[in-house]
């Protein structure tokens, strides 16, 4: 029995994910591009892998698909939501236009007063039928915000942790 996509989504609804802004350095390509991403994962500390899943609708997929194409996960800190919304919503050229960004080891952007951010070259790619799961292999990182709390977002909206 297969379960229906709105049944799926409904029950994943209610799974807290962190909040990151995906960014990425393509061969050939003068600007760099971003978009807001929830499905992350770690994979693994040794060799540091980690996960992110892009629809294949997205234009960040065709850049991805591209060989020496490289990207950096940036872990959104709780008074980061406009920024989010920013990566999510604007037209590609204009989402850089606010943050400060800098560039990571391999040339991807990266933000500097994100909570935390990841450099990352492409280990490996396994499409299904409407995305592809990117598994990227960590080549450097950084932690700009350590005391801060991470943007959440759950059963459909952003949410903020509460410090005890």
């Amino acid at each position: 029995m297969n379960v229906g996509s709105e049944s799926y989504r409904d029950a994943l609804r209610h799974f807290p994910a962190g909040v990151t802004i995906v960014t990425i350095k393509a061969p050939g390509e003068a600007e760099p591009h971003g978009l807001t991403v929830s499905a992350f994962s770690s994979i693994s500390p040794k060799p540091p892998l980690i996960m992110v899943t892009i629809d294949h609708r997205a234009s960040a997929h065709a850049l991805l698909q591209r060989e020496g194409t490289v990207f950096a996960v940036n872990f959104l800190a709780h008074d980061q939501m406009e920024l989010s919304n920013r990566f999510a919503w604007v037209k590609d050229a204009d989402r850089f236009a606010e943050g400060e960004w800098g560039t990571a080891v391999t040339g991807a952007p990266i933000l500097q007063n994100a909570l935390a951010w990841l450099d990352c070259t492409i280990h490996a790619r396994y499409d299904t039928e409407n995305n592809t799961s990117y598994i990227g292999r960590i080549q450097a990182s950084g932690v700009p915000r350590p005391d801060e709390m991470p943007l959440i977002y759950w059963n459909r909206g952003y949410r903020q942790l509460q410090s005890k």
